[in-house]
C-alpha cells in the first residue's frame, strides 16, 4: 500500500421520540454556533487494536475497553469483515466523548455511529472496500439494542443518515426519511443531571388504555401527514407525548414548569428528548429561540455540566472532519 489515510467521523446528537413518535421518531440537531454537539471517532493504523477516550465526558465511561460500546462496535465491524472475506486491519480508535452519557441526546447512538461510520470509511480509503448504508445502519441497531435491552432505532438512524427518520416494520428499510420544516429552531436544555434510560423505561406502563391508544395513533399519524403537507401549524399541534412523558416527567426537576412557561410564551412544541432529562422546544425564529435559551440557562440548568444550544435540524447525519 503506498500511502494510508487515517480518518475522523462526527456523530451528531438526536431528539429520539420526538414526543409523538415513541421509539419510532428521530431527529438530528446541530447547533446553530457550529458547536460539535455528538461525538468523534478517529481511527488510525496500529501495532495492535487499542481505544483511548478522551473528551469532555470521558471520566463518565468505563475504564475498562471491554465495557466500552466503542471497542464492541470494532468486535461487531471486524466479524462482518471476516464475512465478507476481508482483511483486517489492526486500528487505534480514539473516542472523543463531547457527549453527556444518559442526556437524551442520543449519547450512546453518537459513540456508536461515530465508531462504525468511522471504521467504515477507514475501509473505504485504505482497503478500497465499504459495507452499504443500510449494513451499516442494522450494525448501529445491533450496538443500541445491546445497550438498552431492545432494538430501536429512533437514536441511531437519524444519527446516521441526518434529518427526520420514521422507523418502520420493514428489515430491508428500517427508516424513512420525513420531510422536516425549514426556519424551525430547537432549543436543547440539558440541565446537566443523569437519568438512565433503563430507569426511564421502568416509569413505563406495562398497558396502556384504549384512549391512549387511539390518541397516540392520531397523533403520529397526523404529524407524518403534516410533514409531507408541510402544515408546520398542524404539525406541531399534535407534537404530544401520551406514551412517556407523563409518566417521566417527575424524573425531571423543573421540567413541568418550564413546560408550561415556554408554551405560554408561544413555543410550537415542548417535550423531552428521548428519555430525559434534555428538553427541546421548538420556535419559529432565531430571536424567539434565544430568548428562550436565555430563559432555560437560567432556569433549568442544576449543575455546572448542563448546557443550552439553539439548534437547526441536522440533515448529513454522520460526516467526516
Amino acid at each position: 500500500m503506498s500511502s494510508s489515510y487515517n480518518t475522523s467521523v462526527f456523530a451528531p446528537a438526536s431528539i429520539g421520540n420526538v414526543s409523538v413518535g415513541f421509539d419510532v421518531l428521530g431527529l438530528a440537531v446541530k447547533p446553530i454556533d457550529g458547536t460539535l454537539l455528538g461525538d468523534v471517532v478517529s481511527v488510525d493504523f496500529a501495532e495492535e487494536d487499542s481505544l483511548v477516550v478522551v473528551g469532555a465526558f470521558a471520566d463518565k465511561l468505563p475504564n475498562n475497553k471491554e465495557d466500552n460500546i466503542v471497542w464492541s462496535c470494532l468486535q461487531l465491524f471486524n466479524e462482518a469483515l471476516i464475512d465478507a472475506k476481508q482483511t483486517i486491519s489492526k486500528v487505534k480508535l480514539t473516542l472523543d466523548k463531547k457527549m453527556p452519557v444518559g442526556s437524551g441526546l442520543g449519547s450512546s447512538a453518537c459513540s456508536v455511529v461515530a465508531a462504525l461510520a468511522g471504521l467504515n470509511t477507514f475501509y473505504a480509503k485504505n482497503n478500497n472496500f465499504s459495507f452499504d448504508e443500510k449494513t451499516v445502519l442494522k450494525m448501529t441497531g445491533q450496538m443500541e439494542a445491546q445497550i438498552s435491552g431492545s432494538l430501536h432505532y429512533d437514536n441511531v438512524a437519524p444519527c446516521y443518515l441526518g434529518g427526520l427518520q420514521l422507523m418502520v416494520p420493514d428489515s430491508d428499510i428500517i427508516s424513512r426519511a420525513l420531510p422536516d420544516f425549514t426556519g424551525c429552531y430547537y432549543v436543547m436544555a440539558y440541565p446537566g443531571i443523569e437519568v438512565s434510560t433503563k430507569a426511564a423505561r421502568d416509569v413505563l406502563p406495562t398497558s396502556y388504555s384504549r384512549a391512549d391508544v387511539i390518541s397516540y395513533g392520531q397523533n403520529l399519524a397526523t404529524f407524518v401527514d403534516a410533514c409531507h403537507r408541510q402544515d408546520k401549524a398542524q404539525a406541531f399541534s399534535v407534537l404530544t407525548d401520551v406514551v412517556a412523558e407523563p409518566y417521566r416527567k417527575n424524573l425531571l426537576p423543573k421540567y413541568q414548569q418550564a413546560h408550561d412557561y415556554l408554551i405560554a410564551q408561544g413555543s410550537l412544541a415542548v417535550g423531552i428528548s428521548g428519555s430525559g432529562p434534555t428538553l427541546f422546544c421548538v420556535c419559529d425564529s432565531e430571536q424567539q429561540a434565544q430568548s428562550f435559551a436565555d430563559w432555560l440557562q437560567e432556569n433549568y440548568l442544576q449543575t455546572d455540566l448542563g448546557f443550552v444550544h439553539v439548534c437547526l435540524v441536522d440533515d448529513e447525519g454522520a460526516i467526516e472532519v
